[in-house]
């Protein structure tokens, strides 16, 4: 057993009952190959709601000022997170993100690069764009709908995911396509709030 499927199971255990998470659109889910997996951010707590409810692990793309943190930069590498620079177009995160979606695996990304303040949805930063139109990779929508209160509902909710065919053929912008990624998460909260 790994640390992710250990440290997966524990935090199910106490977030699951805690938030009542309810979690709607698994059959969206790819079952292999890779996946941009791109959500809304509205709390902390968002990466471990989404790591407990992907069938698949997740490879989370973090700030980099968490893997400074004694103890929990450990525990953030050992749970498949990769350091990125914000503010800046960091290279290396970049080819490391490409790089895991050409090898099948699952990369979660939130678009909008920091939380809400209001919990209404951001804008989202060319990052999720540049991902989806660079590789193969099936692009999966995922609402988390709160608030975060203890032993309230919280949904989240995988869509459909994205054709990206005719935006790569169209070589459509980075900041488009990741336009395109926000309105389908957008229209999966209004559908499900």
């Amino acid at each position: 057993m790994t640390f992710y499927s250990i440290a997966k199971g524990v935090v199910k255990s106490v977030l699951m009952p805690a938030y009542r998470i309810e979690v709607h659109g698994l059959e969206h889910f790819p079952k292999e190959g890779g996946v941009l997996l791109c959500a809304n951010h509205i709390d902390n707590l968002d990466p471990p709601v989404v790591g407990i409810t992907a069938p698949r692990p997740v490879k989370f793309m973090a700030k980099e000022e968490l893997f400074t943190i004694p103890i929990l930069g450990k525990v953030v590498t050992n749970l498949n997170a990769f350091p990125v620079k914000r503010g800046m177009s960091d290279r290396e995160a970049l080819r490391k993100g490409l790089g895991f979606l050409k090898e099948g695996h699952v990369l979660g990304l939130f678009p909008e690069g920091t939380r809400s303040k209001t919990g209404e949805i951001g804008k989202g930063l060319a990052g999720a764009g540049f991902f989806a139109l660079r590789t193969d990779a099936m692009v999966l929508p995922c609402a988390i709908i709160g608030p975060y209160k203890f032993m309230r509902k919280l949904k989240v909710v995988y869509g459909p995911p994205i054709n990206m065919e005719e935006m790569r053929k169209n070589k459509t912008s980075a900041d488009d396509a990741t336009q395109v990624i926000m309105d389908s998460i957008q229209k999966l909260i209004e559908q499900h709030r």
